[in-house]
C-alpha cells in the first residue's frame, strides 16, 4: 500500500523518522511550497529564498538516493495553495490512503493535519536531543522550570562536556567569563560565502517577483542551501570562530555585525545540520585543544540548553502561550521596526543589520530590539510576530517563547526569574553603538537623553507592585528610593514625552 511521506520545508533531515518509516519501492515522498505557509506572516525575503532554495536542493538529493518525490513548486498552476490541500491532491493521484510526516513545529499546523479531510499521522520529531514528553517528565512537579537545571540535566544525559559525573573544566556555566565587548579587528575572519548557483538564483528571482513588498534585502543572501554547505559553515565556525566565541558573544561593532558567532541557527532549525552533531564538533574541538572551555560550554549550551529548553516550553505550555500578556503591555510596535528609521544608534543597527541578513545575535535581540519593547510596554504579540517575520532562524517553537519568555516576560516568570531590561550604560559597555547616537547615553532626563534610560525607570516605576519583592530586584528599587524625588520626577516625565512621541507615531 502507498503511502505519501510529508517533508515540511524544516525538516530537511535524511535520517528523520517520517523517511525512516519509508519504503523506497513504494512510498512517495511529498514536498510542497504554499502560498499558505509563506503568507501566514510576512516573511523576510531571505527567509522565503531560503527555505525554498534549501528544499528544492533536498528533493534533488532525495530523489539521487532513490526515492520518487512529487514536488510543487510555488508557482505551479496546479498548486493547491496550502500543505493539506496537496496533501490531499497527491494522495488522489498516488492512491495513497495515508500520509505520515514529523509533527510540526507549531501549534497552527499541527491542528490543521489532526482536523485534515485524510488522515495524517505526525511522529515525534526525534531530531532534537530532548523529546517532547522528556521535557514533560522533567517539568513534572516542579515550581520553577529553570533552563540551567535543564541544561545541567541534558548535561549529564548525554554526557557532552562531562568528565565522569563532574562538568568538564569544574564548572557547569563559564557565562561570567562571557561578557567581554569587542574591539574592530581586521584579522577576525568572516564568514564563508556561498556560491549562488542556477537553484539558488530561480528562487531568489521568484521571491523578489511574488514577494516585492516583504520586509528585507536579497542583496547580501549567503545562506547555506544544503547539507554539504551546512557542513562546510560547522567546519569553518570550527576551525577559525569558535575560539573566542565565549568570550565575546555578548558584544556589538557597527561595523562587524557577525563577529564570532557561528551564524548556524538556520542550518539547525532547517535540519541541514543535527543539534547533537555540532555540540560533539565544539566538545571535540575542545578536547583537542583548539577551543577553550568558556566558548564551547557557552556555544554548547545556547544549542544543547536553550534551543532544547525554549521548544520544551513552547509544546508544554499549549496553544495559548503565544497569547499571553502578563504584563498588560498595549503599545502599538513603532513603525521603525520596519523601516529602521531612528535617531537611536543601537536600534538603527540592529534593526538595519535585521533588513540586509536577517540575522541579528542574541544579545542585540534580547537586549536591544526586546529591551527597547519591553521598557517601552509595547503588545507582546506584536513583537512576538515582529520576530518570527524577520528573522532567517524564526520558527514558532524557538521564537514564541524567547520572545513571549525571555525577552517580554509576557507569560509572568514561566521562563525567566525577572525582566530582561537594563538602560542604556549596558548597550553602551557591550558595544559601539553609543559613541555615535544623537542621544547621550549619560544622559538620564531631557529632550537628548538615551531613551533606554528613563524608560528604565519608568518600567520600574509602573511595575512596581509585581517586581518589588523580587529578590534579584529589590536592591534596584531601593536605589530608586534614594534618588531625590526631583530627580525621579524628571526621568519619568522624560519617559513619558518618549512613549507620548511614540503614540503619535513620530520618529525617536
Amino acid at each position: 500500500m502507498t503511502k505519501l511521506i510529508a517533508v515540511l520545508g524544516d525538516q530537511l533531515s535524511h535520517d528523520g523518522a517520517a523517511l525512516r518509516c519509508g519504503d523506497k519501492g513504494t512510498d512517495v515522498v511529498v514536498m510542497a511550497e504554499v502560498r499558505e505557509e509563506a503568507t501566514y506572516t510576512g516573511h523576510h525575503k531571505q527567509k522565503l529564498a531560503l527555505t525554498f532554495a534549501a528544499m528544492r536542493r533536498f528533493a534533488d538529493e532525495l530523489e539521487r538516493d532513490g526515492w520518487h518525490v512529487r514536488y510543487t513548486e510555488l508557482i505551479d498552476n496546479d498548486n493547491a495553495g496550502s500543505l493539506v490541500g496537496e496533501f490531499a491532491r497527491r494522495a488522489e493521484e498516488e492512491g495513497a490512503e495515508e500520509v505520515v510526516t514529523l509533527a510540526p513545529g507549531e501549534w497552527r499546523l499541527r491542528q490543521a493535519f489532526e482536523s485534515a479531510p485524510l488522515k495524517i499521522r505526525q511522529l515525534p520529531d526525534d531530531r532534537f536531543i530532548c523529546s517532547e514528553k522528556r521535557f514533560a517528565d522533567w517539568a513534572e512537579g516542579r515550581k520553577e522550570l529553570r533552563m540551567e537545571w535543564f541544561y545541567r540535566e541534558m548535561r549529564r544525559e548525554t554526557g557532552l562536556l562531562m568528565e565522569g559525573d563532574d562538568p568538564a573544566g569544574g564548572e557547569w556555566n563559564f557565562d561570567k567569563e562571557n561578557r567581554k565587548p569587542a574591539q574592530p579587528d581586521l584579522f577576525r575572519e568572516p564568514a564563508p560565502t556561498f556560491r549562488k548557483d542556477a537553484l539558488v538564483q530561480e528562487v531568489l528571482d521568484m521571491v523578489e517577483a511574488e514577494f516585492p513588498d516583504n520586509f528585507g534585502s536579497l542583496d547580501e543572501f549567503n545562506w547555506p542551501v544544503s547539507r554539504a554547505q551546512a557542513e562546510r559553515a560547522l567546519e569553518h565556525f570550527i576551525a577559525h570562530n569558535l575560539r573566542d566565541f565565549g568570550t565575546y558573544q555578548d558584544a556589538m561593532l557597527a561595523e562587524d555585525r557577525l563577529l564570532h558567532h557561528s551564524i548556524l541557527s538556520s542550518c539547525i532549525n532547517l535540519g541541514l545540520l543535527s543539534p547533537r552533531e555540532v555540540c560533539k564538533a565544539a566538545e571535540n574541538a575542545y578536547k583537542a585543544g583548539d577551543a577553550p572551555i568558556n566558548s564551547v560550554e557557552g556555544f554548547i549550551r545556547q544549542i544543547l540548553g536553550w534551543r532544547e529548553y525554549m521548544r520544551g516550553i513552547y509544546f508544554r505550555e499549549g496553544p495559548d502561550y503565544t497569547s499571553r500578556n502578563a504584563l498588560n503591555h498595549k503599545r502599538d510596535l513603532p513603525w521603525f521596526y520596519w523601516s529602521g528609521e531612528t535617531d537611536m544608534a543601537c536600534m538603527k543597527a540592529a534593526i538595519g543589520q535585521t533588513r540586509d541578513l536577517a540575522y541579528a545575535h542574541h544579545i542585540q535581540r534580547l537586549m536591544v530590539t526586546g529591551n527597547f519593547a519591553l521598557l517601552a510596554g509595547i503588545d507582546p504579540r506584536q513583537v512576538q510576530d515582529w520576530y518570527l517575520a524577520v528573522y532567517i532562524d524564526a520558527y514558532e517553537w524557538v521564537e514564541a517563547p524567547n520572545t513571549a519568555g525571555m525577552s517580554q516576560f509576557a507569560d509572568g516568570g514561566v521562563v525567566a526569574s525577572k525582566p530582561y531590561i537594563s538602560s542604556g550604560a549596558y548597550i553602551d559597555k557591550m558595544s559601539d553603538y553609543c559613541g555615535g547616537c544623537a542621544y547621550d547615553v549619560k544622559a538620564k532626563d531631557g529632550e537628548k537623553a538615551c531613551p533606554f534610560n528613563s524608560l528604565y525607570w519608568h518600567f520600574l516605576d509602573r511595575h512596581r507592585d509585581r517586581f518589588e519583592g523580587n529578590p534579584r530586584m529589590g536592591l534596584i528599587y531601593r536605589n530608586w528610593d534614594k534618588q531625590k524625588k526631583e530627580t525621579r520626577d524628571a526621568k519619568l516625565k522624560t519617559a513619558e514625552a518618549v512613549l507620548a512621541k511614540l503614540d503619535r507615531g513620530e520618529a525617536l
